[in-house]
């Protein structure tokens, strides 16, 4: 399994865009380096952009994102469009090494109930998102196939606590391929007023007729460098069908003003 858990569902990292932004996935509380997402959106008018890169390695291939681009920005009151840009890379064993551009992502997240940390109410959002093939799928570097996912995700602060989770449905069209579920939850503490260390669990079914359900875990930290610079770190592997996910990591650099 990939970030967000398939192979081609990692949506890829960046290092010539790192250095062109100098900047990394959402919210310096939320969201990236892990593969659970949560509902907090962009505040309006604001940006966070990200320049990023992750890495999969499994029995059989490593694959992932030399160098990605994230950008999120708040449109509007509890709304935030989306927009990943890769550069992604392919490594099967036994074959040649592959990078190139990777499938486009774009999606729009929206809050429809929000909450304070002082109330039992917890924050719901959907994120419907859209991979564009834009990827050579020849090369391992894309599906081939426009592909969608249609999640719920769900958050609750307590103090110095964040736990958020969900999941939903992705539609993965193509020869062989099978649509399928993917969920993970989370849990996150403030350990300083700078750095926050959190783990998620996460489960993937199966994507392809032939393949198999699998799960795994992630640990990762979010330090901040100063108000406006963070710094995602998040690494683990995977606890069930383990030969695809032998360890996986993501490292980026986030800016939001």
């Amino acid at each position: 399994m990939a970030r967000r858990c398939a192979k081609r569902e990692t949506t890829l990292f960046a290092a010539s865009l790192l250095a062109a932004a100098l900047m990394a996935s959402p919210r310096a509380t939320a969201g990236p380096p892990f593969a659970t997402d949560d509902p907090v959106p962009v505040d309006t008018g604001h940006w966070e952009i990200y320049g990023f890169s992750d890495r999969l390695d499994a029995d059989d291939d490593k694959n992932g994102v030399l160098a990605g681009l994230e950008v999120n920005y708040g449109a509007a009151a509890n709304l935030q469009l989306h927009l990943i840009v890769p550069l992604a890379f392919d490594y099967p064993a036994g074959g040649p090494f592959e990078a190139g551009p990777g499938d486009i992502e774009l999606g729009a997240k929206y809050r429809f109930l929000d909450a304070s940390a002082e109330t039992w109410q917890i924050q719901v959002a959907t994120f419907p998102l859209i991979e564009v093939p834009t990827g050579k799928s020849s090369a391992g570097l894309g599906a081939g196939q426009l592909r969608a996912y249609l999640p719920l995700w769900l958050e609750k602060d307590f103090g110095a606590w964040t736990t958020y989770g969900g999941g939903g449905y992705w539609i993965n069209p193509g020869p062989g391929n099978r649509d399928y579920w993917f969920g993970g939850w989370l849990l996150q503490r403030r350990i300083t007023d700078k750095l926050a260390f959190g783990g998620e669990v996460f489960y993937q079914t199966r994507d392809e007729a032939t393949g198999q359900d699998g799960a795994g875990f992630n640990l990762g930290a979010i330090y901040d460098l100063n108000a406006h610079y963070h710094l995602l770190l998040s690494a683990g592997r995977g606890l069930q069908n383990v030969h695809s996910n032998r360890f996986s990591y993501y490292i980026g650099l986030q800016h939001t003003f």
